[in-house]
């Protein structure tokens, strides 16, 4: 499976719980989502060793701007393989009008309360346009239930929600979350588009203090699950706006590669020097649909004086 590195590690991780390695594919230096560039090679470096077969790409809409979905899918169709569209921080973006799922197999995504659709407490989604794997995903969802299809053309003198025939787990999301939601959901694009007014904001005023503030792809609208700049002392600005009662975050210091559970896994040709370069110097400022101009005004005359 190919995928990013800079991104958090559930990304990754679900990979070798399958018994598949990743293979981990370098960023656009804009947008920091996966490079197609990159990903094409990163496929035919794999498919000339020989030794693994590829089966999936995993794109990540990181920091709420969609991947290049037109590029990773043709890709993907070339090759044959699967894409999965890690939408956990994007959930809401758009590429030319199109959500992730028009290009992808399924998306994911994640309501945790941090993120731009968020519940009270932890719960995601999976969504598909293939009814075939919506059945096979439900059942494994709960416990490797019996769906329609595995019931047909049988007889049974019990419940048959009592048979179970794939190994599943328990992943529902509670009901009184999806309450949560379904209100959350009414005003949503409201707040996509206080994030997009308080973005355009921030960088009005710190594109030519900071290293580079964001870019999102052409056609794009971004949720902005963060607000991300670079700065070549990242770490001093951190502190800076610390001692001035700003919070600041790292998303993400080590990219996956470089942390040992994943560093026997390959990397693309060439590795992956615009991940490595990033994780050194980005920073995310405070991002909500809620943040007012003078909150707003305080962390930008910060960063300023800074």
């Amino acid at each position: 499976m190919f995928c990013p590195s800079f991104t958090f590690t559930a990304t990754a991780e679900i990979v070798p719980w399958l018994g598949a390695s990743p293979v981990f594919v370098d960023i656009d230096p804009y947008t920091y989502n996966m490079d197609a560039e990159h990903l094409a090679a990163s496929i035919e470096m794999v498919k000339a060793s020989g030794k693994l077969n590829p089966k999936v790409v995993i794109a990540v809409d990181l920091f709420g701007q969609p991947a290049n979905y037109p590029a990773i899918s043709e890709i993907a169709r070339n090759h044959d393989l699967k894409l999965i569209a890690d939408s956990a921080q994007g959930f809401g973006c758009t590429l030319y009008g199109q959500h992730p799922s028009s290009w992808s197999d399924i998306t994911t995504t994640s309501f945790f309360p941090a993120k731009p659709l968020g519940c009270y407490g932890d719960g995601g989604a999976i969504l598909t346009n293939d009814a075939s794997l919506a059945e096979l995903m439900e059942s494994l969802a709960v416990h490797g239930k019996a769906m329609p299809r595995d019931i047909a053309g049988r007889h049974f003198d019990h419940d048959p929600k009592y048979w179970n025939v794939r190994i599943g787990m328990n992943s529902r999301l509670d009901t009184i979350q999806a309450a949560i939601l379904l209100e959350k959901l009414a005003i949503f694009p409201d707040e996509i588009a206080a994030r997009n007014r308080i973005a355009a904001r921030y960088s009005e005023h710190l594109a030519n203090v900071a290293v580079s503030v964001p870019e999102v792809i052409s056609g794009g609208v971004s949720t902005w699950a963060q607000y991300t700049i670079e700065h070549t002392r990242r770490d001093d600005l951190a502190a800076h706006l610390k001692a001035k009662g700003i919070p600041t975050a790292v998303y993400y210091p080590i990219p996956i590669h470089q942390q040992e559970p994943y560093a026997h896994f390959p990397s693309g040709p060439g590795g992956l020097p615009v991940t490595e370069e990033k994780a050194g110097r980005v920073i995310s400022l405070p991002m909500h649909p809620y943040l007012e101009e003078d909150a707003q005004d305080l962390i930008i005359r910060a960063i300023r004086d800074f």
